[in-house]
């Protein structure tokens, strides 16, 4: 699996980090859930440490990978747009 060579190593770096957030959190949707099905069996640790991680980690992890998508998806059909040489004038 050789990446692109022409690919710039910041958007490589870039892309590591945009998979890492994604893992991130997904991880946070998993720990929710276990954390209310604990907390309706009455353990409400992992569902206060979740609330406490909630605005530092979750919230901007969350935002970037919505940012992430929009802005990926604002290039490619900016890309697909492009010059269209079949149009007449």
């Amino acid at each position: 699996m050789n990446a692109n060579p022409q690919e710039p190593l910041w958007k490589r770096w870039l892309d590591r980090l945009l998979v890492l957030n994604v893992f991130l959190v997904l991880a946070g949707a998993f720990w929710f859930a276990a954390a209310v099905l604990a907390s309706s069996q009455g353990v409400e640790q992992p569902l206060r440490l979740f609330q406490e991680l909630w605005e530092p980690l979750f919230t901007p992890a969350i935002g970037l990978l919505i940012s992430a998508a929009l802005i990926s998806g604002g290039w490619s059909w900016w890309q697909r747009r492009g010059p269209r040489s079949d149009q007449g004038g």
